[in-house]
């Protein structure tokens, strides 16, 4: 599950909704939409709904807006109710616990300090902030070439060897068998495969990739980039080409 990232905007603190839908496995559209009926209901009922999400805009690598929303943590507890399951937990503790850290980090009590070390900690904080952007622009770059550009093709192929070769022996297709080893592969991983290859469409559409490049990332991508789903996809296809031996 991706790490959720809690930025501090004027002394409020709010999370991407595209982190979120990363971290939850849902397309972030389906996102958006889910949280403008949230604030149609908000609305309606004569409550703030900038208390719990803030519409806001980025602007993309081609330079063009698009939507995405800055959720407070009472936007979280929202969008954390309608989930179930595993996945509700989790986003759950993980946004609980991110909130509390910078809760700790913002409540240092200053006032008994010198104007001056008080400016010189401000200072530093605010150097803080810049340098954990870099970071994360940085880590977000470097996922994107991991993914998309240093393929293990050494890998891919004995992962394709398998696959044939437990085709060949069962009689069945390539195209049947990689499709099995797909549904394996969400069932133990807990994950949905075409949700998170969209959301990887979209990031790379976002650092202005070309759209040939885009149509080409396949779920292989996506599982190669996730060390925990390319160990449980290795097994999964070793099962699948031994059990064809029998």
């Amino acid at each position: 599950m991706t790490q959720l990232q809690v930025i501090n905007q004027n002394g409020k603190l709010l999370v991407d909704s595209r982190d979120v839908a990363e971290m939850i496995n849902v397309r972030h559209s389906d996102l958006l939409e889910r949280i403008g009926g949230y604030v149609k209901h908000l609305t309606n009922g004569s409550f703030r709904s900038l208390d719990f999400f803030i519409e806001s805009t980025y602007v993309d690598a081609k330079n063009e807006s698009r939507p995405h929303y800055l959720i407070t943590r009472k936007g979280c507890d929202m969008v954390a109710n309608k989930m179930t399951g595993e996945k509700g937990v989790l986003f759950t503790a993980a946004y609980v616990t991110k909130f509390e850290e910078m809760e700790k980090a913002q409540s240092i009590d200053l006032t008994g300090l010198s104007p001056q070390l008080q400016l010189l900690i401000a200072m530093e904080h605010r150097q803080l902030q810049i340098e954990q952007k870099q970071q994360e622009h940085e880590q977000q770059l470097a996922t994107i070439k991991e993914t998309f550009l240093q393929r293990d093709d050494n890998w891919r192929q004995k992962i394709n060897g398998m696959l044939n070769g437990a085709a060949r022996r069962s009689g069945k297709s390539f195209r049947d068998i990689r499709t099995e080893s797909y549904q394996l592969l969400e069932e133990r991983g807990k994950c949905q495969l075409n949700i998170r290859l969209k959301n990887l469409q979209d990031r790379l559409a976002d650092t202005g990739a070309t759209k040939t490049k885009i149509n080409e990332t396949n779920r292989l991508d996506v599982i190669e980039a996730d060390a925990r789903l390319k160990e449980i996809y290795t097994t999964i296809v070793k099962e699948l080409s031994i059990g064809t031996l029998v």
